[in-house]
């Protein structure tokens, strides 16, 4: 159970546990914008497979050092079997059927699927690196992108503070659904992020609880 912290500490521990590189950068460069609440100190574990994010989650649950557990995990292209598994586990984990659309943070098909509304509209349809590589090195430089540790630090350069505003803005209009391709919920997350207000850390964690 996490820790109900008491009133005087100043920041909210949030863990996220992300899928693997390109996920633990792009939160990492985000963190590193300062462009969230200064409120939330927030860890990231890097989980490196989507097999690991079950285990990775569980025990960062159970070891009650953060006040909430998040993933951010991409869905992969249909039948989304793996994604399904991670929700699967984590619902039976925590006993309540729902808990994983309440922890989980996702991108359909991929997560350059958000990083990518940091430059344009356009919703990817694969989660395929060599379809995306074209409109990745239009938008950055980076050539035949292959998610290779340099290529990744490289796009993360041209992830700002002024341009996470237009992700935002187009964030919140993709699909909530899951299952649609070119969906996405990070924009419910942000929102909570950014905002003064912690109850919705409590909200979470009293469904996961139930």
């Amino acid at each position: 159970m996490p820790n109900r912290l008491p009133k005087f500490f100043d920041k909210h521990k949030i863990c996220i546990i992300c899928e693997g590189n390109e996920e633990y950068e792009y939160l990492k460069r985000l963190k590193d914008l300062k462009v969230w609440n200064e409120q939330y100190d927030i860890s990231l574990v890097n989980a490196k497979g989507n097999g690991n994010i079950p285990a990775r989650y569980q025990d960062r649950y159970q070891n009650g050092a953060d006040e909430l557990v998040l993933v951010f995990c991409d869905t992969e292209k249909k039948p989304h079997e793996q994604y399904k598994d991670i929700k699967r586990k984590i619902n039976e984990f925590h006993g309540v059927d729902n808990a994983a659309d309440e922890v989980i943070m996702f991108g359909n098909p991929c997560t350059m699927q958000i990083i990518s509304k940091h430059w344009t509209d356009e919703n990817l349809k694969s989660p395929a690196k060599p379809v995306n590589a074209p409109l990745i090195k239009e938008y950055t430089g980076v050539a035949n992108y292959k998610g290779r540790s340099d290529q990744i630090q490289e796009v993360m350069g041209h992830v700002t503070a002024k341009n996470y505003e237009d992700m935002c803005r187009r964030v919140r209009n993709l699909e909530l659904d899951d299952s649609v391709t070119g969906s996405s919920n990070f924009g419910r997350f942000i929102k909570m992020f950014e905002s003064a207000g912690s109850r919705w850390i409590e909200e979470i964690n009293k469904i996961l609880e139930e």
